[in-house]
């Protein structure tokens, strides 16, 4: 199998996951949720805070397991297989979506905390496969393309989505409500198809030792080596700024991603406007998670990722004031020019830093800083809304995480973290 054909399948599982991230976990689920929350006789900012503590649920249960799963990965030598586990379970439990009845919030939390695990797992292993297939400038360009096609993937399904739901007869459905689960059937359906060329052409990455591990001996190796990694990780200087920087920031924007529908929801937005102004995201996302890939080879990824930040910043403050539909898609259109850049360069940023023997493990710690930091966010975000009974103080209160995030940023050494990583496969006898 040639390089070419192994990096464009690898690319390809953002334009397959990213359907759950556009249509499940930014555009549908969040107010389709808020609607069997308050169909229970809830109010709407209690509603808004239930979301809130099912995504923060669900993040914390990755970010237990992510450092012990990458572990295991690197010492079993299965990283592709664990990836297929986590993404076969994820599918599962979205098609199982179609099952909740119009007020069963509590199976709704069920059956989106077990999918967001697969979801969120999955990408662990992916993002592990990345320094053993480029090196270099080609970390920058490959991860941004990654993105590229992740919003265009998730953007054409959120469309076809959206026409669904907005003119549900014009495809022989009942109705909205028919078309929204049909939305989440389909999103199953496309992670489950365009998943296949990763598992197929993408190879193997070659395990730390001699020999095939069994599945036991395999959970022992791995928790030593998450025991080795916990006291490795300190080792790294920069690693460990820049997983605590990343740690902030993309709590962030994360949650911004999580609570945006339903924060509009709440102040008085309309379904197809929400949707609508989510599909300009992904229009917007595809050129510019691109541009942002270039401006990182013009002024370097942590500049460009610092840029983003800033916008991020604005984007806080201006949802505080946002009052009508128009404001939301102003809001929605400034995330897409900074969303896939800002997530794309940090994820080639921390592949610059990772020695590569240690790769699924390092990425498990990098999943794992997310994944605990966006445990605040949603949390914040919720306590905030439910104490205030709305949720303008919840979305101005992220703008903390920017500010935060890209001051320790800015105090990460690059060309000292890489030299670290290099200088720790040599002395472990690894070579690409």
């Amino acid at each position: 199998m040639s390089a070419s054909k192994s990096i464009n399948a690898w690319c390809l599982y953002d334009w397959a996951n990213s359907a759950f991230a556009t249509t499940v976990l930014a555009a549908m689920f969040p107010p389709f949720y808020r609607e069997l929350v308050i169909a229970t006789g809830r109010s709407g900012a209690t509603a808004t805070a239930y979301w809130g503590y099912t995504t923060a649920i669900a993040l914390a249960l990755v970010a237990l397991a992510a450092p012990a799963l990458g572990a295991m990965a690197d010492s079993s030598g299965r990283r592709l297989r664990w990836l297929a586990g986590f993404a076969s379970g994820g599918i599962l439990l979205t098609a199982a979506f179609v099952t909740i009845g119009d007020t069963d919030w509590l199976l709704a939390s069920l059956l989106f905390i077990g999918a967001n695990v697969g979801f969120a797992g999955s990408i662990i292993f992916y993002e592990s496969l990345l320094p053993f297939l480029a090196r270099g400038n080609q970390l920058d360009s490959i991860s941004t393309r990654a993105y590229a096609l992740g919003y265009a993937g998730g953007g054409i399904l959120l469309i076809i989505n959206t026409l669904w739901v907005l003119k549900p007869g014009w495809f022989g459905m009942p109705g909205s409500g028919f078309a929204v689960k049909a939305s989440f059937l389909s999103v199953a359906l496309w992670w489950a198809v365009f998943s296949l060329p990763l598992l197929r052409r993408v190879p193997e990455p070659p395990r730390l030792g001699d020999r095939a591990s069994s599945s036991g001996s395999a959970v022992r190796a791995g928790m030593a080596n998450l025991l080795a990694t916990i006291r490795d990780i300190t080792r790294y200087r920069q690693v460990v700024i820049f997983l605590i920087a990343y740690w902030l920031y993309n709590d962030g924007i994360g949650t911004i991603i999580k609570m945006a529908t339903a924060y509009g929801s709440e102040m008085g937005i309309e379904l197809h406007d929400l949707i609508t102004a989510l599909v300009i995201t992904q229009v917007v996302g595809v050129p510019c998670a691109l541009v942002f890939g270039r401006l990182a080879g013009k002024i370097g990824p942590k500049r460009a990722v610092l840029l983003a930040l800033l916008v991020y910043l604005l984007i806080s403050v201006g949802a505080f004031f946002m009052r009508t539909a128009a404001h939301f898609y102003i809001l929605a259109t400034l995330v897409g020019t900074v969303q896939g850049g800002a997530q794309a360069l940090s994820r080639s940023l921390f592949a610059v830093l990772v020695p590569r023997h240690k790769a699924a493990e390092f990425f498990g710690f990098f999943s794992t800083s997310g994944k605990f930091a966006g445990i605040a966010g949603p949390l914040l975000f919720a306590v905030v809304s439910q104490a205030t009974g709305a949720s303008r103080l919840s979305v101005l209160s992220l703008s903390v995480f920017f500010v935060a995030g890209g001051a320790l940023l800015c105090r990460v050494d690059l060309t000292a973290g890489e030299q670290a990583a290099r200088e720790a496969e040599a002395a472990a006898g690894w070579s690409p």
